[in-house]
């Protein structure tokens, strides 16, 4: 499961810009960034949507202290990632390949924020020969699953899935105002009004990964933002990892009740709530734990 060669890590400190690895993936280039220790317990990071590989710095002085390797991928269509017209989440798996291979990892352990949460179980789905344990936070739940979707959610993936045009003109715009706007303009997306205060350095880094995350393309944002509406395109049965669900109760993106839905859909999951974490909070109270619980399960 760990590494068979040592590489230097390309982390960074708190709010620069990780140097990203690329590879090729059927024709397109597949970027990532590492974290942590070099030659530590693997962890694959999904980030949320929209996102990229920079998010995974937050998990980088703390993997380094247990040990654990964190593999970042900008999606396809994100960051330094080519876009993949029509992918859906269980094509996960081509682009996860390549990036394994290149990084000389054989198995990994997952971990979805927030949108990315939906790939790592999709991962667990149909290729559970590469996934060694499952940790979502903030984790949305498909339409299958809740009918606690946010109002504004379902309008914006229908009008992503309907008029893609449209949507990407949106995102082009949210672009724009996240390149003039402050980092804390940028956050309030992702917390809530009664949240913990967040941190200025995190508060920073999470605006260079929006930014990021739209600085080539807004074709990933708009593919990811039609899962509000539409089937993830896996039966939930088929995880049959234990599943460790982390969530706030001030979650105002992805509503405590979903998490409880997803829960109830998988056949061995477990849910921690947080009381006074949103959804940007969830993941910053819940990082200690999960490395622990990767970094232990090699020991």
């Amino acid at each position: 499961m760990t590494t068979a060669r040592t590489r230097p890590t390309n982390a960074t400190a708190a709010g620069t810009t990780a140097s990203p690895q690329t590879v090729p993936c059927d024709g397109r280039t597949v970027a990532y960034a590492e974290y942590g220790s070099p030659d530590g317990t693997p962890l694959l990071f999904f980030h949320g949507t929209p996102g990229s590989r920079i998010l995974g710095t937050l998990f980088d002085s703390a993997a380094r202290e247990r040990d654990v390797r964190v593999i970042a991928p900008d999606r396809p269509g994100y960051g330094r990632s080519d876009p993949w017209p029509d992918r859906t989440p269980t094509d996960v798996g081509a682009y996860v390949d390549a990036i394994l291979a290149d990084a000389d990892v054989s198995a990994a352990a997952v971990v979805g924020f927030s949108g990315g949460a939906t790939y790592a179980l999709a991962l667990a789905a149909t290729r559970p020969d590469v996934v060694t344990a499952v940790d979502l936070v903030a984790s949305p739940a498909p339409p299958a699953v809740t009918d606690a979707t946010p109002r504004f959610q379902r309008a914006l993936g229908t009008l992503a899935s309907h008029t893609p045009a449209v949507m990407r003109g949106l995102y082009a715009v949210n672009r724009f105002v996240a390149d003039h706007a402050s980092p804390s303009t940028v956050v309030s997306q992702y917390t809530s009004d009664d949240g913990p205060p967040v941190p200025d350095n995190v508060a920073h880094l999470v605006a260079r990964d929006f930014r990021e995350a739209l600085c080539e393309s807004t074709d990933g944002a708009v593919t990811e933002t039609c899962l509000f509406t539409d089937d993830w395109g896996f039966d939930h049965a088929d995880v049959r990892h234990d599943v460790r669900l982390w969530h706030g109760a001030r979650d105002e993106n992805a509503p405590l009740v979903s998490a409880r839905d997803l829960r109830s859909a998988l056949p061995h999951a477990d849910l921690s709530v947080f009381d006074d974490a949103d959804h940007l909070t969830s993941l910053l109270r819940s990082r200690d734990a999960v490395l622990d619980a990767v970094s232990a399960s090699t020991k």
